[in-house]
């Protein structure tokens, strides 16, 4: 094929007026021109900009569907023909498009077709299985599916074949229900795989064949697809697909498969059978106590204790059966640095906190995970790490040499005490010590330790706290000087001092002022003056208005100012979709103003359609409406659609709870009872560690709503 005929037409082509994920696509034409040249090495650089400008992270352009033509043409023409049909494929696979009408890049790539067909029959057999997955994604249905159903007649190379096959299912997924004849372990590996997968998305019935063939199929590694990363871990993709059905059956079937996977006798095995255990446990919510004593059976050495450690640690309590197995390892070396040992030490923490502390207090210095689990505890289980005598010693040991801390120790330490009270009341000293060293983190800790204890030990950390905030002007300090004593002068000097800088601190600092209310009237200029200063439609920028526009109402009452503010924060946040939690801060701020916020009425009601918006835009309406004006049904629907999707869920309850059982229909209770008993987990997105508690958490605020009166 003459490939200068097929580059006919590129500078024509309005490149300048077209962008891509960097800005103008100017640079479109030389890229081609270096993929299709002789020089292997500029044609691997353009081959990467191309991915990294046309589909940019898995988006697409409108300079992705104008490059479309010459690069099927360059694929066509046998150059670099399996990477240039990789990147066609992405192409017509992306869903996130930017700058151009919807599925455009796709029809472009389809429209390509008769180019791209002919290489179903390519001598390479991995030219071959490129454009099978390529040309399945375009969803041309009526040209490409005959031709991956001919091709698939004719093809005999196994990886080849299973791409070939996973085509046909994409494009017919209801007639990937007869994969299930290609299941015969005669058949090459890939294909079974393939077969397993197409009968999977097919939502065909999970048989005794298909379980015995997924088995045969372990481990899964050489079968994994370099096209789809969801699946990279097959097995884990077999359970979630089961679990995501959501019936009994397929739950019980997606557990035998992790069962076995776990007591298989290799070592490859048992890791793919932890990470489909992990996805499972990610994903249902009887999946940990299911397969807790599994797991416990797979931790057979050093190297699979260390693998399960962090999704022991996830769990919780609940793998306490297998605390027994992370014991032994936990304690190991305590006076060396010992990563493995670190980990199943932080696990431990989460998994049996008593039996932790001695532990952790022998090894306290070397353990940094295990430490930073533990001064995190009430973070993830709403309580404190128990109280241990002698982490206790061991944590005075360290804060009496506060200049020998390092990283995040001085937060990790002060955090465990402060988490004890008055029960860490010994380690005032050392607190005081280390207040003038690390004062962001000693501070909060002091009062917090400080708040109950013996008259002489609180007047020992008052006068520390007064040298420290009134000499050095140290802001924590002098909160807490102001929480244990009642002296607000050095608070307010050190409040004003971080509203006139304007520091990064200017969101903290409003926060404070507004929580002394009144008592903050000195603040006013410095507040309205901050207020001024600030600039830009970045998140961080609308969000310290709304917080100072607060303060400034709870200081002077002044409602006037707060909503003019509000309903700017408002309107510039709605142009940035970057910006939908300044939505949500400037509607909690709403809320508080009651019926003076009425006037932001039309603002909330936008941004019940937004889900992650939703439940503030509730909580808000509802105190600043007119209650007989208040739909309180839809806004019972907005907020349980929040929670369903994953948005705020955490949110959705407050708002559902504001809103009262009287909001709620047939179906609201409905949906409300299997977000509180359903085996599907609601919350699946945010920091991993923290996934699983918060789902739990969830669904015991929804237990409590439903049994409201």
């Amino acid at each position: 094929m003459d490939l200068v005929h097929l580059l006919d037409g590129l500078d024509a082509r309005p490149w300048h007026s077209l962008s891509h994920a960097y800005g103008s696509a100017e640079d479109i034409p030389d890229l081609l021109r270096a993929l299709a040249g002789a020089d292997v090495d500029a044609a691997d650089e353009a081959l990467s900009e191309l991915y990294g400008n046309v589909l940019h992270q898995g988006t697409v352009y409108a300079a992705s569907a104008e490059a479309v033509p010459f690069l099927a043409g360059i694929a066509a023409a046998g150059h670099r023909t399996a990477d240039v049909l990789a990147l066609l494929g992405g192409m017509a696979e992306s869903e996130d498009e930017s700058g151009v009408a919807s599925g455009a890049v796709r029809v472009a790539v389809a429209v390509r077709l008769p180019l791209l067909l002919p290489l179903l029959a390519s001598p390479e057999p991995e030219i071959r299985r490129t454009a099978a997955w390529a040309v399945s994604h375009t969803r041309a249905t009526a040209i490409a599916l005959p031709a991956l159903r001919t091709r698939w007649d004719e093809e005999a190379e196994p990886s080849a074949r299973a791409e070939v096959l996973a085509g046909i299912a994409r494009l017919d997924p209801q007639g990937g229900a007869a994969a299930a004849a290609v299941l015969d372990p005669s058949q090459p590996a890939e294909v079974r795989m393939a077969a397993v997968f197409a009968s999977l998305d097919a939502d065909a019935p999970w048989t005794e064949p298909m379980h015995k063939t997924m088995l045969s199929l372990l481990p899964t590694a050489p079968l994994r697809s370099d096209f789809d990363l969801e699946r990279g871990e097959p097995l884990a993709a077999v359970v979630e697909a089961l679990l995501g059905r959501g019936r009994r059956m397929e739950r019980k079937a997606a557990f035998a498969l992790v069962d076995a996977a776990l007591h298989d006798g290799r070592a490859e095995v048992r890791a793919e059978g932890l990470w489909a255990a992990d996805r499972a446990c990610m994903l249902s919510r009887s999946a940990p106590r299911r397969l807790v004593w599994s797991l416990r059976a797979a931790a057979v050495d050093e190297e699979s204790v260390v693998a399960m450690s962090s999704l022991l640690g996830r769990l919780g309590s609940v793998a306490a059966p297998a605390a027994d197995i992370l014991v032994p390892l936990a304690g190991r070396n305590p006076d060396h640095d010992d990563d493995h040992a670190d980990r199943a030490l932080a696990a431990l923490v989460l998994v049996a906190p008593t039996q932790s502390a001695p532990l952790l207090a022998a090894g306290l210095g070397r353990r940094p995970r295990a430490l930073d689990a533990a001064a995190g505890f009430r973070s993830t289980e709403n309580s404190a790490f128990p109280y241990s005598g002698d982490l206790l010693d061991a944590v005075r040991d360290r804060l009496a040499r506060p200049e020998a801390l390092s990283g995040n120790e001085p937060w990790q330490l002060t955090n465990l005490l402060a988490s004890w009270g008055s029960e860490a009341a010994p380690a005032l000293p050392e607190l005081c010590t280390a207040l003038p060293h690390c004062p962001g983190q000693a501070a909060p800790a002091i009062a917090s330790v400080a708040a109950d204890c013996a008259p002489a030990d609180r007047a020992r950390a008052v006068t520390s706290l007064r040298a420290v905030a009134a000499e050095l002007g140290v802001l924590p300090a002098a909160k807490a000087l102001h929480d244990l004593d009642g002296d607000i002068a050095p608070l307010l000097h050190c409040l004003e001092q971080d509203l006139r800088r304007g520091t990064s601190q200017l969101r903290e600092a409003a926060g404070m002022a507004g929580a002394l209310g009144p008592r903050a009237a000195a603040l006013v200029p410095a507040l309205r003056e901050a207020l001024t200063g600030t600039d830009g439609d970045t998140t961080p920028a609308l969000d310290t208005e709304t917080a100072l526009a607060e303060a400034l109402w709870r200081v002077t009452g002044d409602t006037d100012g707060v909503v003019a503010v509000l309903h700017s924060v408002f309107s510039r946040a709605e142009q940035n979709p970057w910006s939908r939690w300044s939505v949500v801060q400037a509607a909690r701020t709403t809320a508080l103003l009651g019926p003076a916020g009425r006037p932001l009425a039309a603002r909330l009601e936008a941004a019940l359609n937004d889900p992650a918006q939703a439940p503030a835009a509730v909580l808000a309406l509802t105190a600043v409406g007119e209650p007989a004006s208040l739909d309180r049904t839809a806004l019972a629907e907005a907020a349980l659609r929040s929670a369903e999707q994953d948005a705020d869920p955490e949110g959705a309850c407050d708002a559902l709870k504001a809103l009262g059982p009287d909001a709620l229909t047939g179906d609201h209770e409905r949906r409300l009872a299997a977000l509180a008993d359903g085996d599907a987990r609601v919350v699946r997105s945010g920091v991993e560690d923290r996934v699983i508690r918060q789902d739990e958490a969830l669904r015991n605020r929804a237990r409590v709503l439903l049994a409201a009166p």
